[in-house]
């Protein structure tokens, strides 16, 4: 195959404010361009790409990002300090966080590999 996702375009209220809590979550460089659309960049991954419309988040994601850490605890943490918050989807007991990042758009933090993982 000669396709691989280059970027995932993300809409935003607000996407500079949006593309620096993401790219702060991910250690990732951050970029304005001249049309204020923000690209949050790093190694291993596909680009984000937030770019302004007028409306604000209504319903759920019909695509959210899971992110795998090496520490849930510490991470989830981190996230909430970030100005994400915790959602209920009704996922019930599950192995994962459901977070919300600061427009409302839901993500989740996985919990870490097992050693028997690959």
């Amino acid at each position: 195959m000669s396709l691989r996702i280059d970027c995932i375009a993300i809409d935003a209220h607000d996407p500079i404010a949006l593309g620096r809590f993401w790219g702060d979550l991910l250690g990732w460089e951050v970029e304005v361009d001249d049309d204020g659309d923000v690209e949050v960049s790093g190694e291993g991954g596909a680009d984000l790409l937030f770019l302004q419309v007028p409306d604000d988040k209504v319903v759920k994601n019909r695509l959210h990002i899971d992110l795998r850490p090496d520490d849930q605890a510490a991470e989830v943490a981190r996230a909430e300090s970030l100005g994400a918050t915790r959602v209920d989807i009704g996922q019930g007991e599950s192995t994962w966080v459901v977070l919300a990042d600061p427009e409302g758009n839901e993500f989740c933090i996985l919990r870490a590999r097992q050693p028997d993982e690959a």
